[in-house]
């Protein structure tokens, strides 16, 4: 496949391409038809040849090429499988799309400081799980790092004290970049407010500009009430403090933190599983 779209991607190679299609040909007609020299377009044809594209077939004085079309038959099909995964329904492709379209319409917003201030976002998420492992979940910093994170990003560092006053300091890396070579994708910090074991946890968390300087402070408001299965989670976040810097940061909130939140679900159904597949592993011996 690789030598055929190397075959494929010089221009002159694809113009005889197209030429052999309508029909084969020999080397001086597809010289003529293509206004190039032969000695080139023998060896353009000799490169399309080794690629499997083309056959050839001496009669006479002449050679004739002709197109062989199942090379180009797999190569559309392999194209066409790679566009239906980028495009499948609720993929990578559709998240990164919203959120284009989004920050357009944040970048045209933010003209003076204050734009995003009031700006809220109300997320919902029924979690499995004993309630005690929801609440580790949503203060341990290790538990965090495991989630915290919306999709292609993973975080590199994170500091959360799960006390009144605490401190909070994250750092974000692209979730391929395993030996943290590359730049550093986002930075933030924060301070917790309020700890109710349980039941409520709220904090605050400011997204980094490169020179360091807050992009907004968002404030976090975590609400559980237990269920029979866990326990049904509400998060209030509400924006104030927005910088005109801040437009890109403010786009990727509900799409981010919402995606966030899907792996802390999945996290903690994970969890849950285990602890009950122990359980009856135990109770068998």
């Amino acid at each position: 496949m690789e030598a055929l779209l190397t075959a494929l991607a010089d221009p002159a190679r694809w113009r005889l391409v197209t030429l052999l299609a309508e029909q084969p040909r020999p080397v001086g007609v597809l010289a003529q038809l293509a206004e190039a020299r032969q000695p080139q377009t023998t060896k353009h044809l000799q490169t399309l040849e080794r690629a499997g594209v083309v056959v050839s077939r001496r009669t006479g004085q002449r050679r004739i090429y002709a197109l062989q079309p199942g090379p180009l038959r797999d190569l559309a099909g392999v194209l066409s499988r790679l566009a239906d995964t980028a495009d499948r329904r609720g993929g990578p492709r559709e998240a990164y799309d919203r959120y284009v379209a989004g920050l357009d319409t944040e970048r045209h917003a933010a003209q003076e400081p204050g734009w995003a201030d009031g700006r809220s976002f109300r997320f919902h998420r029924s979690l499995t799980g004993p309630p005690e492992l929801v609440w580790h979940h949503l203060t341990d910093a290790s538990s965090l790092a495991q989630w915290w994170a919306p999709d292609g990003l993973r975080v590199s560092e994170f500091v959360f004290e799960a006390r009144p006053g605490g401190r909070i300091v994250l750092e974000y890396r692209d979730a391929e970049d395993l030996d943290d070579s590359d730049v550093v994708v986002g930075r933030a910090q924060g301070v917790v407010d309020d700890v109710r074991t349980g039941e409520h946890l709220a904090y605050r968390l400011s997204p980094l500009l490169p020179d360091g300087g807050l992009a907004f402070t968002g404030h976090l408001d975590f609400d559980l009430r237990p269920t029979r299965t866990g326990a049904d989670l509400e998060v209030h976040y509400r924006i104030t403090d927005s910088t005109t810097d801040s437009a890109d940061f403010v786009a990727g909130i509900e799409i981010g933190f919402g995606q966030s939140l899907d792996r802390l679900a999945a996290a903690l159904a994970a969890d849950t599983h285990n602890i009950e597949h122990d359980t009856d592993t135990r109770s068998t011996k």
